[in-house]
């Protein structure tokens, strides 16, 4: 039977490029310095728990799939390559699995990726009141439709690439549904629940008010991957 490891993600600043500044000054500023800091944190323990996880897998002939990533080959290792120089610990347990016998699969639609990006920029560096309100609506129309686009499109690659027997491992983000859209022909083996890292994603914002589960959530977070 075909087996996907499926690793939802929370990005470092680093996995942002230009956008990480901008996003970085906004959480601080919203979160303030001490809950911003304490997330980041949180962050790089996460990472941490992936990277021990992977480092007792024997990855050797696995197919891996990444969120964002839209070429393979010499293409595709290159962006991985400058990713992780980059500091993004995503690309960096990569770039390791990659040495390790792992094979990069070109995993999204670059029109779609492009798309999604340029609606981002746009949200985070309009100036004026007025051109962030419109820049924001317009984000939040077509957010829902361009993931399950991305969604869909990733399913069809992992289903079409995944031979039977292989397995392969998925980096992608928690506000991503791609178990939805896969054949139940793939076995999904969750690193960590989708839910939970999506839960607090969408709690962030509102960490204060909701402290105790947020609380809960980051422990969650930094523990011991159990399979």
């Amino acid at each position: 039977m075909r087996t996907l490891i499926y690793v939802p993600v929370i990005h470092t600043s680093a996995d942002l490029g230009s956008l990480a500044k901008q996003v970085t000054e906004r959480g601080a500023a919203d979160l303030g310095e001490d809950a911003w800091g304490k997330h980041t944190e949180a962050v790089e323990k996460f990472w941490d728990k992936i990277s021990d996880y992977f480092n007792s897998v024997d990855v050797s002939g696995m197919k891996l799939y990444q969120d964002g990533m839209v070429a393979e080959g010499e293409v595709g290792q290159r962006i991985v390559e400058e990713s992780a120089k980059a500091g993004s610990r995503n690309y960096e347990l990569v770039a390791r699995l990659l040495k390790r016998g792992a094979f990069l699969v070109k995993t999204e639609n670059f029109t779609l990726v492009r798309e999604e990006r340029d609606l981002l920029v746009s949200l985070t560096q309009s100036r004026s009141v007025p051109r962030k309100l419109i820049a924001f609506i317009k984000y939040k129309l077509v957010q829902e439709a361009l993931l399950k686009k991305r969604d869909e499109f990733i399913a069809e690659r992992v289903e079409e690439s995944l031979d039977r027997d292989e397995t392969g491992i998925l980096f992608i983000g928690a506000y991503h549904d791609v178990k939805k859209w896969l054949p139940e022909s793939i076995r999904v083996r969750e690193i960590k629940d989708h839910g939970k890292v999506k839960e607090y994603q969408k709690l962030l914002p509102f960490c204060h008010k909701h402290q105790k589960r947020f609380d809960e959530l980051s422990r969650y977070l930094i523990s011991e991957v159990i399979l």
